[in-house]
């Protein structure tokens, strides 16, 4: 049923955004998802910088770690795994995106992690978690 819905949600950001935008949220949808039957608690969505130019998909803690994920998705694997697009510049942006974050919510840094989420919307889409995909 949920899948029905997502459908309708989906179709529905099409009229009203780019194509690559609407993909983009529908897979950051379906990783919010995944994250939360792994126990994460979600505490942010699409949290951007004050200064508007970086932005982290999904903000979360498991366990004792705060887990900043950046969410990649794409139609096909045609082209090799989404996470392959996660770089050096993109990297960057979510370091600072988490220092920001870190400081306002008094968190030590040594508690920090960042994941990556492949997203490939097949039928039925597939989702991978890449847990510490890279260093703080």
């Amino acid at each position: 049923m949920l899948s029905f819905f997502d459908h309708l949600r989906h179709l529905a950001r099409k009229r009203r955004w780019s194509a690559d935008l609407a993909t983009g949220r529908r897979g950051e949808d379906l990783a919010h998802r995944y994250l939360q039957r792994k126990g994460f608690k979600i505490v942010a969505r699409n949290y951007r910088l004050s200064a508007g130019d970086a932005e982290a998909d999904v903000i979360g803690w498991q366990g004792e770690e705060l887990v900043f994920v950046e969410v990649k998705t794409r139609q096909s694997g045609q082209y090799g795994p989404p996470d392959r697009a996660v770089g050096a510049e993109k990297r960057a942006h979510l370091r600072r995106v988490a220092r920001e974050y870190v400081r306002k919510s008094n968190t030590p840094w040594e508690r920090v992690r960042f994941d990556i989420v492949n997203v490939i919307l097949a039928d039925p889409p597939e989702v991978e978690w890449l847990p510490g995909a890279f260093k703080v």
